[in-house]
């Protein structure tokens, strides 16, 4: 039975300035860096955010963009904040998506390596009453 997400890993080319954006804009904290002890297949860091465990390894290949993504919870209060963060960190915002009544509020934005970030406030129970609704 599958009890939830264990993590997500993303793949970059500079770890240090990757970390520095999860600290700054996610408000990530550092549990773990891998150093010149590699486990793995490449050098990583792993992190908390919103008690998510987060990998992020370091390659020189990175593909590009895709619509692929993880989704944070975050409060409808604290867009503002957050879209300050990521426009400070010159990131790209991505256009949302068209929504219907209910499904939330994202804001997208890619990282330094192609990677596509939401932050989304609202639920699965929300969204699967909104599409039940068929609101428009």
């Amino acid at each position: 039975m599958i009890k939830g997400i264990s993590h997500i890993t993303f793949v970059v080319r500079d770890l240090k300035r990757t970390s520095d954006l999860f600290k700054e804009v996610l408000d990530a904290e550092e549990v773990y860096d891998s150093g010149d002890e590699s486990h793995s297949l490449y050098p990583e860091k792993f992190f908390l955010i919103g008690g998510q465990w987060i990998a992020v390894m370091q390659a020189e290949e990175i593909v590009k963009r895709t619509y692929h993504h993880v989704a944070f919870e975050v409060n409808v209060a604290d867009f503002e904040m957050y879209k300050d963060r990521i426009e400070k960190a010159g990131l790209e915002i991505r256009p949302s998506r068209t929504r219907i009544s209910g499904e939330g509020m994202s804001i997208y934005f890619y990282d330094y390596d192609h990677n596509l970030f939401e932050l989304h406030a609202g639920t699965l129970q929300e969204r699967l009453k909104s599409y039940q609704k068929g609101e428009a």
